[in-house]
């Protein structure tokens, strides 16, 4: 049998990694005393490894595959192919930003005005291709935490990452463009995607991870309601929504199933009973394989 050996993100990213492998049908344990953590597949071998280092690790084989942002991709280079987008964060299933951003008062306006200044930042590759592509002259140095702290004494600027921008404001910083748009990859060393096994079940794997972020933010609603009151009960429900209508065993009685955003729920539910429906169930959903 062979074995995938998956790179875990450690850190920021490896919470929401763990909850949503969770919701895809997985169950991860992780010992805070181990880089190794179990999975309940014994299909799959775990190891828990940096974000920023994993597209190297993948590259050289270490590991078969491996989750980590497509900013820390083109930081290294690194010849990985890229198996799923996976749009999730630390914080939220969305997109992460570096931007590049300046004290309040800076008259830094835009990356031109770079020229022969200090740039603080964790992605020095990404940024120092970046101005060579703008002929801009700058020195870039690794920041090796708490960037935001270092205008302007320091740095003069920083490129930093940030998913709501509230850290960059509480340090009176100020964005000046968004340079790079980034979210989790599933990415796998070329000969292991190569492998028919291997990649079977990464392509399974992307499957399950896929359908339990359709999943993320919907719901599943079932109600029962009489024939007369169908029209009714349909004009509530969006009018995207294809609900699924099926006949109960009583006469001119009928079951609707649909599902729908959870945040429009507190408003529908109410709705739907004053249109005639009956036997509400909301029930949690952990995939929607489209």
């Amino acid at each position: 049998m062979a074995i995938l050996r998956l790179g875990i993100p450690k850190g920021s990213l490896e919470d929401a990694t763990v909850d949503l492998f969770r919701r895809a049908g997985f169950n991860i344990a992780v010992n805070s005393r181990s880089y190794f953590p179990v999975i309940d597949d014994p299909e799959i071998e775990c190891m828990l490894i940096r974000a920023q280092e994993m597209a190297r690790y993948v590259e050289d084989g270490v590991l078969d595959a491996g989750l980590t942002g497509l900013d820390w991709i083109m930081e290294t280079g690194a010849d990985v192919h890229k198996v799923a987008d996976l749009v999730y964060s630390k914080q939220s299933f969305g997109k992460v930003r570096w931007v590049l951003a300046v004290p309040e008062n800076s008259p830094i306006q835009s990356l031109t005005d770079l020229e022969g200044k200090v740039i603080a930042t964790e992605l020095v590759g990404f940024t120092r291709r970046l101005l060579d592509t703008h002929n801009v002259k700058a020195r870039v140095e690794f920041s090796w935490g708490a960037t935001e702290v270092k205008p302007p004494v320091l740095a003069d600027a920083i490129v930093e990452v940030t998913e709501t921008g509230s850290s960059l404001r509480a340090n009176n910083l100020r964005i000046v463009q968004t340079l790079l748009e980034s979210n989790t990859q599933l990415i796998a060393n070329q000969a292991a995607w190569r492998d028919d096994t291997r990649r079977r079940k990464l392509e399974d794997l992307t499957l399950l991870l896929e359908g339990a972020m359709n999943a993320l933010g919907k719901v599943g609603l079932m109600l029962n309601v009489e024939s007369d009151n169908l029209t009714a009960v349909l004009r509530v429900l969006p009018a995207l929504k294809r609900p699924t209508i099926s006949q109960l065993s009583e006469d001119n009685w009928l079951a609707v199933n649909t599902i729908l955003d959870e945040s429009t729920v507190r408003t529908i539910i109410p709705a739907l009973k004053k249109a005639g429906a009956q036997g509400i169930v909301e029930y949690p959903l952990n995939k929607i394989v489209m």
